[in-house]
């Protein structure tokens, strides 16, 4: 090989070039990891309610470590994601020393039971709230269809009979059934759920909504029309009245 001087001048060539790139890379590292570039400032954008400055402050001494250069956006933005009211988190550096966070807070719908809160996209998560919310029941893959007929019906009820769901269930057999502020439990069942409600909503203002005595429950189950069911009269009441 050492008389080939080709060879000899193709690996001379190489190993200038190796250590030329290896040179530039150890000068760039050098510079960019010198205290020359740090990080001024953090900006937080959106529509925060749940996501205070102690959380923010937090995160950011204990994530946002390093220069402009060095910071790593990624786990920057997975530890402000993991915040249990933001939704959708972006990262990105803005030159020479800043950096931009954009949170999208969730919404709070409704209550999946008493597992989790529901947001306005029909997605689940996990918060503390105080707020007076519907709850939600069905199968764990229904929260998205749940939270979209529960604006459905919420409109229907309240133009036809002035009430407000408070509780919105999907049976496994994919039933569904209303309670609302008024006390009042709907059965809806499997077919025609949309067009039965309205029929209801109609004729509720002539019919259980001219009546004095309070209506606890209504089964819409009915080809025809639907029946109800008068609260029980306890046995003390009954004694009262006959007296």
């Amino acid at each position: 090989m050492w008389d080939k001087p080709r060879v000899l001048n193709w690996i001379a060539n190489f190993l200038n070039a190796l250590a030329a790139v290896i040179f530039l890379y150890g000068l760039v590292y050098v510079v960019v990891h010198l205290p020359i570039f740090p990080l001024r400032e953090v900006r937080v954008d959106g529509q925060l309610e749940h996501v205070t400055r102690e959380q923010i402050k937090l995160i950011a001494e204990r994530h946002l470590q390093g220069n402009f250069f060095t910071v790593d956006v990624l786990k920057a933005r997975d530890a402000f994601q993991k915040l249990p009211w933001a939704r959708k988190v972006s990262v990105r550096k803005r030159w020479p020393d800043r950096l931009e966070v954009v949170i999208e807070e969730q919404h709070e719908l409704a209550r999946w039971g008493n597992i989790a809160l529901v947001n306005t996209y029909g997605e689940l998560f996990h918060a503390a709230s105080d707020s007076d919310l519907p709850v939600f029941y069905g199968p764990g893959d229904a929260v998205a269809e749940v939270a979209k007929q529960y604006g459905v019906y919420s409109q229907i009820l309240a133009g036809g009979t002035g009430s407000h769901i408070t509780q919105l269930a999907l049976t496994s057999r994919r039933a569904w059934q209303i309670k609302t502020d008024k006390g009042l439990v709907i059965e809806l069942g499997r077919e025609q759920v949309e067009e039965r409600l309205r029929k209801f909503a109609n004729a509720y203002s002539h019919t259980l909504g001219g009546v004095k005595v309070a209506i606890t429950y209504v089964d819409l189950r009915y080809p025809n029309g639907f029946a109800v069911r008068k609260p029980e009269v306890t046995t003390s009441k009954r004694k009262t009245g006959a007296a």
